[in-house]
């Protein structure tokens, strides 16, 4: 895993660097910073779109895919109110250059994989637009990096400051117990059968491998998203199954073939809370950090306590502005009264 220091010694010299002229529109032109805020930013993907979100909600154009109503309830307005624009990252954009210039950005925003294919597509789009874009590194461990570097891209670098503050807390936090869970292996149900997952080093499955614990799909070799067999998961066995889909926690329990799999027999199906975004995954941004807190405590002793339920209100009160109340906090975490 990359140190802050390397991730923000690559950002300097990686192929993003065409990101950082596009302010003045001149190769090695430098960033603009310590202005005021922007007020029209667009989200390239959903990782990006969480940043905005959480970082300023009201310069977020809109969404690059459609949110539940439930989600857009926590998330309220002013975020809650943006349309829907389409994605302009990942598998198959949605959004034509034509419309992006019209919609008039101040910033193109993505946060992913910063490598040459995705550097390279930032690049065509703002040669052929004009538009200023940023490609940040969206790995969980940097969260810290990306939340101060989106801040001032933003426009807000105190916010994204004491947020970093935070982030940098609950890893070192989390880091303090990876020991603890270096021999447990674990299992990433995605989808309604279960039976998608990531390989080993996919930014999809890297809540689990922050905490410590051994993502079986991993011995299928590295890579991202992959179906796989149930005979398959069977062949791993792995002692912990956790899964984002609450239909699909809820049915494998009884399922006979699944009980065949050693954490299904044992009762250890851990269900991550999605509200207003996944907090594993769906999207692989700064969302999870909240997600590492509650695995680590999960997978320590089932529940997390009175610990969980306390980082939890605080991480919802600093990065989604809510202040949870006792009902929704018990609905998050599955418990009952």
């Amino acid at each position: 895993m990359t140190t802050r220091r390397s991730f923000l010694a690559a950002a300097a010299l990686s192929p993003v660097a065409w990101a950082r002229a596009g302010a003045a529109g001149q190769p090695g032109a430098p960033d603009v910073a310590g202005g005021p805020p922007l007020s029209r930013v667009f989200a390239a993907g959903p990782p990006a779109a969480v940043l905005v979100c959480v970082l300023a909600p009201e310069s977020l154009l809109g969404w690059p895919s459609r949110l539940d109503p439930e989600s857009l309830a926590w998330i309220g307005p002013p975020a809650a109110d943006r349309p829907v624009l389409g994605r302009l990252a990942g598998r198959g954009s949605t959004v034509s250059l034509e419309t992006l210039v019209q919609l008039k950005p101040e910033l193109v925003l993505d946060v992913g994989t910063v490598d040459a294919t995705h550097a390279s597509m930032a690049e065509r789009v703002r040669q052929q637009t004009g538009l200023r874009c940023e490609l940040l590194g969206g790995r969980l461990a940097e969260s810290p990096a990306l939340l101060r570097r989106a801040g001032a891209l933003l426009g807000v670098p105190g916010r994204a400051e004491g947020l970093a503050r935070r982030a940098e807390q609950i890893l070192a936090e989390v880091e303090r117990e990876r020991p603890r869970h270096a021999s447990t292996s674990v299992y990433l149900a995605r989808g309604a059968d279960g039976l998608e997952t990531g390989l080993g080093g996919s930014i999809n499955v890297e809540a689990l491998e922050f905490v410590g614990a051994r993502n079986v799909a991993a011995a299928g070799g590295e890579g991202g998203i992959t179906r796989v067999s149930l005979e398959q998961v069977l062949a791993w066995d792995p002692e912990v199954l956790v899964t984002q889909d609450s239909a699909f926690a809820g049915s494998v329990r009884s399922d006979p073939v699944w009980r065949g799999v050693r954490a299904v027999r044992g009762g250890r199906i851990l269900c991550a809370p999605s509200l207003p975004f996944g907090w594993l995954d769906n999207p692989p941004g700064i969302n999870r950090l909240v997600g590492v807190l509650w695995l680590a405590r999960r997978l320590d002793s089932g529940q997390g306590g009175d610990d969980l339920r306390e980082a939890v209100r605080a991480f919802y009160a600093a990065f989604y502005r809510i202040t949870l109340s006792g009902s929704q906090l018990q609905r998050l975490l599955g418990e009952t009264t």
